[in-house]
């Protein structure tokens, strides 16, 4: 006999094999209504990246804190031809008050939208949600919603090229963010990929598929550190 309990566990297990979103999967499309207004997000991405974060609840400490330093890295991701957009399950309405603690806390103004999803349309597409779940945000709280915290990165061709989910006591680092896209954007032109800690301006990594002479004839020189690490200075830097 099955308990209700192991029913509800065998339907949450099933839901996290079935709705995970795995890198080079196409990012689910939508409709929702955001602090700039009504959005379709595949048309919104365009032709350039993209970065959709997630955050569990407005008017919260942790959150406050990471959407105001994505405000003040905007440009950064601007120069990057990466678009931001922020989610969580709140209504627009109260994303809108909330803008005036985030700019009193850190000192910068959020411009980017924020997609309101009070009905959980949106966190159950992207999996950070269980799709069975009733209702709606009303009378959520954060802990109700700690999953509903994954950064995605998307590409031109509307893939997922990268999730990144933390817990709520841990501030997220945008910096890394920044890192990754680099990468992306470089290996997405190159055949090259960046090793551990790289950063933009730093020698890379020529990758396995290409042969030496192919190698040298692309780069004029490698480093072998082993047969199977090239390094070579990255391509434009």
């Amino acid at each position: 006999m099955v308990t209700r309990d192991a029913g509800k566990a065998t339907r949450r297990m099933l839901w996290e094999m079935t709705m995970t979103l795995r890198i080079n999967d196409t990012a689910p499309d939508f409709e929702a209504d955001t602090t700039e207004g009504k959005i379709a997000f595949h048309d919104w991405i365009g032709d350039g990246w993209a970065i959709l974060f997630s955050h569990p609840k407005d008017f919260t400490p942790v959150c406050t804190t990471e959407l105001g330093t994505m405000a003040g890295l905007s440009e950064a991701f601007t120069r990057r031809n990466t678009k931001i957009i922020g989610i969580s399950v709140d209504p627009v309405e109260a994303h809108h008050r909330w803008k005036t603690d985030i700019a009193t806390a850190t000192g910068s103004s959020v411009s980017y939208p924020m997609i309101g999803d009070p009905d959980l349309k949106v966190a159950k597409l992207f999996g950070m949600l269980p799709s069975e779940l009733d209702g709606t945000s009303e009378g959520r709280t954060a802990a109700d919603n700690a999953t509903v915290r994954t950064v995605f990165v998307i590409g031109p061709d509307k893939k997922i090229k990268m999730t990144m989910s933390y817990p709520m006591t841990t501030g997220r680092n945008f910096d890394e963010l920044l890192r990754v896209i680099d990468s992306l954007q470089l290996t997405a032109g190159h055949k090259v990929a960046t090793p551990a800690n790289w950063k933009s301006g730093e020698d890379v990594i020529v990758v396995p598929a290409v042969s030496d002479d192919d190698a040298r004839a692309q780069h004029g020189s490698f480093e072998a550190k082993l047969p199977y690490l090239r390094m070579v200075k990255q391509p434009g830097a």
